[in-house]
Parts: structure tokens; sequence; C-alpha cells
């Protein structure tokens, strides 16, 4: 009797002359790059530091594309983008020190918003880890203390035969759900020593399944089988999951309304009968959802802004979905599944029971009836305005990533991504400076799709270096920077709580002149011509900067009632 454990791919001849007859002038770089190429991966961002150099210079012996941002934390921005759009681990290649340290707030938003980011560090000499007292440039008593609170996983090397298994693993770490970031590191010695170990020829990384416990699932959906005023809460899970059309078709066997978060946005159609869009910070959503008799959560933790910033307080029965261990259950008692919400929502489709419910619909067009007119009642046309012409002016198939400015708020309730993985946001960790290296790398991800980064003029200022990268790879990006002159949403914080704002007064530069400065070309925009200058530039290939003067409001806060 043969087990599937029992078998062992037998080499090729070819691999066998390969092993046997390595090519000459390898070290331990080419170890990683060849462990990264036989994973599947194709594309590298990154920045080179002294310590770092052996792995740099074994991308010129691999086929490898590598793309250099001009700041580390940058870098990791465009990885996260990178692994958001397609799915797969993102390699984000780094120096020690304050270059490794430099990423951890692109690390942190990939961690908040599971994207798998596969970070690879150098570190000192092996003779000076674990002293803190050899003086080496870039040394960290323990370097890896400093992320393993960040990231998903930490895997350490020591020796050259070490790196494949080593970034194996953590490959298959940040792709099995709940995707997220994980970091590598590796000494310098041991990346520039001559290495006679065979070419990596292959890797075995398929992440591991996360299929629900059938006794919940029978459970869950005995409950919604027979719930009177069933909802559904769609978060970034499902997205991640690509289960948007299993989502669709449970919410219409349930007749069941579908609210998506933040970061769920485009897991349902915008505007089907059952949709509640993603008014998820309005009191009357709220009201809705707490009414629900049995509320479905795919994919969301329920965290601050999910709940209307911990205002929501659930009346029914609570059904939670979730990828992460430590989120299930942590905010709201459910009866909580630990799973892939594809496979999750695949069982209860398996086992729900049809509901006829002829009211949904009517129940649903009446709450955004509510909404519609409660903004309507706080006079904010320029602010919808000039959403509604960034949605006109970006084509339905292309993606957008909004750093943390007022547009970005409102996007978040009111913009139709128009399909799934459409639209991304800094809302995970919630930093600045995420919109525009994100959407470089979501632009080497896919040359195909104009791509748009909308920010304010605050976190514009952190990725200004990153129009030399746009620049230098010809990305695909229009970048939108709407300035306010300051930091806008602080600006307004400090105002409604203080009295007067501080701090938050900002002098900046000419943004179409400092566009046109790195070749990039650059307009000044009006409310009023928003929508043919975006689209213009979008529809032009390359790299462009449109600067929007304006200063835009908040709608009330709705947790407030």
């Amino acid at each position: 009797m043969t087990h599937d454990h029992d078998l062992v791919l037998r080499p090729t001849e070819a691999q066998i002359s390969a092993a046997l007859n390595p090519p000459a002038g390898r070290n331990g770089g080419d170890l990683v790059v060849e462990t990264l190429a036989g994973l599947g991966a194709t594309t590298v961002f990154g920045l080179p530091g002294q310590h770092a150099l052996g792995m740099f210079d074994a991308l010129r012996r691999s086929d490898l594309r590598y793309i250099g941002l001009r700041v580390e934390n940058n870098a990791g921005f465009a990885a996260d983008a990178y692994g958001r759009i397609t799915g797969e681990a993102a390699p984000l290649l780094l120096s020690t020190g304050p270059g490794a340290l430099t990423s951890l707030a692109a690390l942190q938003e990939a961690a908040a918003a599971s994207a798998p980011v596969l970070a690879i560090s150098s570190q000192i000499p092996t003779a000076g880890l674990g002293g803190g007292r050899h003086g080496y440039l870039h040394e960290l008593p323990d370097q890896a203390a400093s992320f393993r609170g960040v990231v998903k996983s930490v895997h350490t090397v020591r020796t050259q035969s070490q790196i494949p298994s080593a970034i194996e693993a953590a490959w298959k770490s940040a792709l099995t759900a709940p995707h997220g970031p994980v970091w590598v590191e590796i000494p310098q010695d041991v990346l520039l020593a001559q290495t006679s170990i065979p070419v990596v020829t292959g890797g075995d990384a398929f992440p591991d399944e996360l299929p629900p416990r059938p006794e919940l699932t029978a459970v869950a959906a005995d409950l919604l089988s027979r719930a009177a005023r069933p909802a559904i809460i769609a978060g970034g899970g499902v997205i991640r999951a690509d289960a948007s059309g299993k989502l669709r078709q449970l919410a219409e066997m349930l007749q069941a309304p579908v609210v998506t978060t933040p970061g769920g946005k485009g897991a349902f159609p915008w505007k089907h009968p059952l949709s509640l869009q993603s008014w998820i910070e309005d009191r009357h959503t709220t009201d809705f959802l707490e009414d629900a008799d049995v509320l479905l959560v795919v994919g969301s933790g329920l965290g601050e802004l999910s709940s209307n910033y911990h205002t929501f307080k659930p009346r029914g029965r609570v059904i939670q979905i979730e990828a992460d261990l430590g989120k299930l259950e942590s905010n709201h008692p459910a009866l909580g599944i630990h799973a892939d919400a594809r496979l999750a929502l695949q069982a209860l489709l398996e086992t729900v029971e049809e509901r006829k419910d002829a009211e949904a619909p009517e129940r649903v067009r009446a709450l955004l009836a509510k909404v519609t007119d409660r903004i309507a009642s706080q006079e904010l046309t320029l602010e919808q305005d000039v959403l509604a012409s960034v949605r006109k002016a970006l084509p339905a198939g292309s993606p957008s990533f909004w750093d943390m400015t007022i547009l970005a708020y409102w996007a978040w309730s009111a913009f139709d991504a128009k399909g799934p993985n459409h639209m991304h946001s800094a809302q995970g960790a919630g930093g600045l400076g995420y919109g525009f290296p994100a959407a470089l790398g979501a632009a080497v991800a896919d040359p195909t799709r104009p791509v748009l980064a909308v920010s304010g003029d605050g976190g514009a200022m952190y990725s200004i270096a990153e129009l030399a990268t746009a620049r230098q790879y010809d990305l695909n990006v229009t970048w939108l920077i709407v300035d306010d002159g300051g930091y806008g949403i602080l600006r307004e914080y400090m105002t409604d709580t203080f009295g007067q704002a501080t701090a938050t007064e900002l002098t900046r530069p000419d943004y179409v002149a400092l566009a046109e400065s790195f070749g990039v070309p650059g307009v000044q925009t009006t409310p009023q011509t928003l929508e043919a200058d975006l689209a213009k530039a979008l529809g032009s290939p390359g790299p462009s900067v449109v600067v929007l003067p304006a200063v835009l409001r908040m709608f009330a806060p709705t947790h407030l009632g």
C-alpha cells in the first residue's frame, strides 16, 4: 500500500545535470532569487543596501523583474498592492536596520488588510548576531523582535542550506488564509559567500486550506433558512477569497440585504436590489443591521469602522465567518466559524433552504432613501460632485488606491467600486502615504489598465519621491491630489473637538511644477473640470498628476444619531 506522502517526485535528467554541475559565481543571494522564481514569483520590489547586495547582485543573473522604489515604506506599499491585485505573495527585498525598519508602517497595513507580502531582509554578519556589541553598521540587538508584533510569521536563516526551505515556509505562510506579511532575514555573509548548493529548480508552497467545521455550517444554515429578517455584512475576506459570486448566490437564495465594509468594497453589486451599498458609517444602516434576527458576517472582524465606531449592538443571532482566528467573536458574541470565506459560503450554499421575501428589496430601497435624505440635508454638494466626477472619469475595470484623506472617507461609504478587488485604501492600519506607491504596485501587476491614486496634500508629501519611480518604469498611474493646504481630516477633527486646529496647516509645493520636474505631466483642475481632466490623464499612457485645490468636508458623525 502506498501513501501519498511516500511518493517522491523523481528529478529529470536535466535537473540532475544542473544539480551536479551548478554554474560558477553563484552565492547565497542566488539561492534567494532561485527559490522565489521556483515558487512562481516573477516580480520583486525593494531597495538595495550594503548588507543586502548579495541578493541584488543575484537579480542580475535571474529572470525576476525588479521594481525599485525610493523609500522602503513605499516599496512595502507597492508590494502590498501587487499582492492584493494578483493574490500572489509579493517579494520585498530590504537591507538591515534602518532600511528594514522603514518598512514597518507598510507591513502593518499589509497585516491589517491581509495582504501577502514576503519581506526578505539582510542581517549583520553571523559573527555579530545576538551580541549588540560589535558595532556593525545598521546593527540592531534583535532585528526580528521589531517585526514579530507586526508580521504574520518570522523566519530566521543562519546558513545557506536553510534559505530555500525558509523562503518556501514564509511563502506558504503569507498565502495561507488569512493572508498576511511575513519576514525572512539572512545575514550578509550568508548572502555573499559562494555556494555549491545545487540550483533551486522548484518549490511546493501550496497554502493550507481552511475549510469550515461542518457541524457549525449546518447550524448556520438552519438559522439563516428560518430567519425572518436576515442580513449580511461582507468584509475584505470575501474579496481575498474570491468569493463575491458565492456571496451573491447566497444573498439571493436568502433574500438577505448585504452591506459591504470599507475593506469589502465591490464584494456585492452596488445597484443590486439587495444592496445596502457601503453606508456602514450611518445610523440608519446600523439600526437596520441591529434589527436583523440573524446577521451573517463574512470576512470581517467587525472592527472600529465596520461597527460604526463600536456603536453597533446587534439584537439578533450573529454568525461570523472569519479566517483570522484572533478576530473570531473578538467584538461580538457569535456562532463563530473559523474558515476561508469561499469554502464557508460554498458549504452554506449547499445546505441553506431558499427563502421567499418579497419585501426585502423594498426595505433596502427605504433604507437607502433615508441615507440619501440625511446626506442631502447637510449641504455637501461639492463633496458629492467631486466623488461623482472621479467615478465617471475612472474606467469601470480600473483599480483605485486611496490614501487617508477626506475624499477617501467619502469613498468608503459612497463610491461604487464596480467590482471586487477594484478599490483599496489604507483603512486597515490607517497610515499616511499609501495611495500613490500602492497604485504603482498595482500598475506593475496589471499594466493593461490605468490605475488611479487619490491623496490629500499632506499624504502626498510622503510619496513625492516615487514620481521618479513612476517615470523610470513608465507606470500607468494617474495621481489625484486634493490640495486643501493641510491635514484636512485632522483639521476638522480638532476644530470639532477643541474649537480650533493645531499643527494641521502645511506649506506645500507647486505640485504641477514638481511633477513636471520629474518628467511627469501635471495639470491643475477645478471641481467643474475635474471629470474631463481626470479622464484625459487616465486615458494617456504613463504617469500623470492632477491637482484639485479644494477644501472638502466630512458628512456629520452619524454615530451621534
